[in-house]
């Protein structure tokens, strides 16, 4: 004869809660894999594009970095962007001079317009 235990650690479930479990594990495997399909979904079309672009737009500061400072070693350690400014110096010397010529022609326009607000606000106290 089996003896009953008074508080069995695993008690059975009786066939109508084992169907009731089994439907509520199905029903919460099925909304996890819509929740995951709508998640990995929004990721793609809503983050992806700038995860993207926000790595080529590092990718092109580091580059611009390198051009930008001669003594970049974090950077020219991987590239030699002294030889590139170097090459593009060489290339496009008469170009780079008029174009700092004309930076130079803004920059003391931008400056004379200061100065005349300036003179102005001056003026007007």
């Amino acid at each position: 004869m089996t003896e009953m235990n008074e508080y069995p650690l695993y008690p059975e479930l009786p066939e109508s809660g084992r169907e009731e479990a089994q439907a509520l594990i199905d029903d919460f495997k099925k909304k996890l894999v819509d929740a995951a399909k709508e998640a990995i979904s929004n990721l793609y079309t809503d983050v992806m594009v700038h995860i993207e672009s926000d790595s080529w737009m590092n990718y092109r500061n580091e580059m611009m970095e390198g051009f930008k400072d001669y003594n970049n070693r974090k950077v020219q350690g991987e590239f030699d962007f002294k030889t590139i400014r170097k090459q593009i110096y060489k290339d496009f010397r008469a170009d780079i001079i008029n174009d700092l010529n004309q930076d130079m022609v803004d920059e003391i326009q931008a400056l004379k317009t200061q100065l005349e607000i300036e003179r102005n606000f001056n003026r007007e106290r």
